[in-house]
């Protein structure tokens, strides 16, 4: 298949790498002012979940091909920044670039809004559960075994099973949420009580630290469970019923202590997620995920003292 991905970015990219190395034609979609600088190669270190629950470490190397205006493709991935949706798309819609987007980003809009950036333009949501940081030429990042996708039903593109092929070809499994607009808003409040708790010591200058320290602390994640459940309290405030999603909040449910030191064995142990952790070090969507979340929480009137002593102590 034809795959296009735009920019350059750690999650697009390590796609684009399972995908390429899959046998797929893979093109980025740059702006004129990247694509002259933009490396002909990428050297790779993936941690891959794909094969073993405890992942894999690859050395590898992944070719860049720059997408052309006027082109045509089977999927447009997007993974980027909230607040840059709509620009990303306008991008396409301006170079005349063709096929079903596939939104691979944390957002805190509605479905309508959604619809609104994608225009004109074939789109399903997805979810993806990859991870890590990009310095000059070289991609230091995780790839679990799976990704989140939504279902057939709710997203009326024509070519689900050619995504759900491409997905196959690249060894990558799925998983289809009662609604993905409200898993991902649940995925954000999962976050903001996690990295709300993790920062509040300190700086957002670096994440890494911030995220041992958490992932170290049995007393810490307890705190983090207690901040999960009101940054949920924020999701229900919104409308989502909460006991679609059992599995994914069941083990926000049990005591938070017993949580917290399960988490640490847990944390302690698979190097997927802890890496994960470590590497998530994108300071402003980790801020915007937190401040969106409190903002929705104080309009609707939520209680959330955890919450809120937390956001005092952040700075970025």
């Amino acid at each position: 298949m034809k795959i296009a991905i735009l920019g350059l970015g750690v999650i697009g990219t390590t796609y684009a790498y399972a995908f390429q190395k899959a046998g797929h034609q893979v093109e980025h979609v740059l702006r004129d002012s990247k694509k002259s600088t933009a490396p002909k190669e990428l050297s790779v270190d993936l941690l891959d979940g794909r094969y073993h629950s405890k992942g894999e470490n690859k050395h590898d190397t992944y070719e860049v091909h720059v997408a052309e205006a006027d082109s045509e493709y089977d999927f447009i991935f997007l993974s980027v920044r909230h607040g840059f949706v709509k620009e990303a798309v306008e991008t396409l819609r301006k170079n005349n670039i063709k096929g079903t987007l596939v939104f691979f980003c944390n957002f805190w809009d509605t479905r309508e809004e959604v619809q609104e950036w994608a225009g004109d333009y074939d789109y399903i949501l997805a979810f993806p559960t990859a991870g890590g940081h990009m310095q000059e030429d070289h991609l230091d990042g995780v790839l679990f075994d799976h990704l989140m996708l939504e279902g057939e039903q709710k997203a009326h593109i024509s070519n689900y099973a050619d995504l759900t092929d491409l997905l196959t070809s690249a060894d990558l499994k799925w998983e289809v949420p009662h609604d993905m607009v409200e898993w991902i808003w649940i995925h954000m409040a999962i976050n903001a009580g996690v990295t709300s708790t993790a920062a509040r010591s300190g700086n957002l200058e670096n994440p890494e630290e911030l995220a041992l320290n958490l992932m170290n602390s049995s007393s810490e994640l307890s705190l983090a469970i207690k901040a999960i459940r009101e940054t949920l309290k924020v999701v229900e405030a919104r409308g989502v019923n909460l006991k679609l999603y059992k599995a994914e909040l069941l083990p926000y449910k049990i005591p938070a202590w017993i949580a917290g030191k399960a988490m640490k064995v847990m944390f302690a142990k698979n190097e997927l997620t802890r890496k994960i952790m470590t590497l998530h070090n994108d300071k402003q969507d980790i801020f915007y995920c937190c401040q969106s979340v409190y903002q929705t929480g104080q309009e609707l009137g939520v209680k959330m003292p955890i919450l809120e002593a937390n956001m005092k102590g952040i700075s970025i």
